[in-house]
This record gives structure tokens, C-alpha cells and sequence, in this order.
């Protein structure tokens, strides 16, 4: 876990550990009001098929702004749209595990164990276009390992703070 390496917006390099840390003093900044956690990826295939993935990890202080974290991979080849979509979202779901058994562990030793706080998967599918036909599938694995399921047009951690890292 420690070999997981996101950037922020100041050109820091952090592994996950840091990650919710960084969260976590986030949230103590003003931990009464209500937070959202969101992941996303998404994807980009690359002229010899291998594909580029970007995941998002964002903190959202509902309301009065946020803070986001980013890290690139690029996987084998990938033939078809519906394969990436399915490794995306398994990447998110991968992460999103252990992000947030680290930001559990973290509340556990910590004065924030009342805060008010959502966790979400972010999926870059929706109604329009090329997706629309995976969307029940792919919002069913999220679902199935218990967390919730945003698709496009709302699902900005992978539709435009991932996108934007491409």
C-alpha cells in the first residue's frame, strides 16, 4: 500500500497513509460540517492500446469547497470500451477499500469519530452516448461491495478531476 503514489495540486508526492492523513486535518479544519469523500478513474487508450488510467480521490466540505488527490497508471492493452470502463471501476473499488480502511483506522485514534462524512464511488458512465449500455452493470459491482454508486452527469471525480489529468 505504501508503494501507491498520489500528486497534489502543490507537485507533493504522498502514498495513502498520507492521503487520509491529509484528509483527515481537512476535516479538522472544521469538522462540523457534513464531507464527502468521492473516487473516480478514468481512462484513456493510447495509440498501441495500452490504456492510461487517472484515479481521483477528493474531500469535499459540503458547501464550502474541497481538496483532491491524483495518481496515473498505464495498464496492458485493452480491445474494447466496455473492458476499460470494467478496469476502471475496479481500480476505484480497490482503492477505495483501502482508502477507506486507512480513514477508519485514522477516526478510531482521533476526537473526529462523530463527524458527518459520505463515501462515494464516481463511475465516468451515463444515459448518453457509448456507456449507456454497462451502466446497471458497472454500478452493480460498486453496489455489490457496499458503496455507493454516482454515474455521469454528476460523477465529477472521475468525469472531470480525473478526466482533467489524462
Amino acid at each position: 500500500m505504501q508503494n501507491i503514489v498520489f500528486n497534489t495540486s502543490e507537485g507533493l508526492k504522498l502514498n495513502i497513509k498520507q492521503v487520509v492523513y491529509e484528509i483527515i486535518n481537512f476535516i479538522k479544519q472544521d469538522p462540523r460540517r457534513n464531507y464527502k469523500i468521492t473516487i473516480g478513474t478514468d481512462s484513456e487508450l493510447l495509440s498501441n492500446l495500452n490504456a492510461d488510467f487517472v484515479t481521483a480521490v477528493v474531500i469535499h466540505r459540503i458547501g464550502n469547497g474541497g481538496r483532491y488527490f491524483w495518481r496515473r497508471i498505464e495498464q496492458g492493452k485493452f480491445y474494447n470500451l466496455r473492458d476499460r470502463i470494467i478496469n476502471e471501476v475496479m481500480i476505484s473499488l480497490d482503492l477505495s477499500k483501502k482508502i477507506l480502511s486507512e480513514f477508519k483506522n485514522f477516526l478510531k485514534n482521533e476526537e473526529l469519530k462523530d463527524c458527518r462524512w459520505e463515501f462515494e464511488i464516481h463511475i465516468d458512465v451515463g444515459e448518453r452516448g457509448e456507456t449507456k449500455s454497462i451502466i446497471q452493470e458497472v454500478v452493480g459491482m460498486v453496489r455489490a461491495y457496499e458503496f455507493s454508486a454516482i454515474t455521469k452527469p454528476q460523477s465529477y471525480a472521475a468525469s472531470n478531476i480525473a478526466d482533467r489529468h489524462i
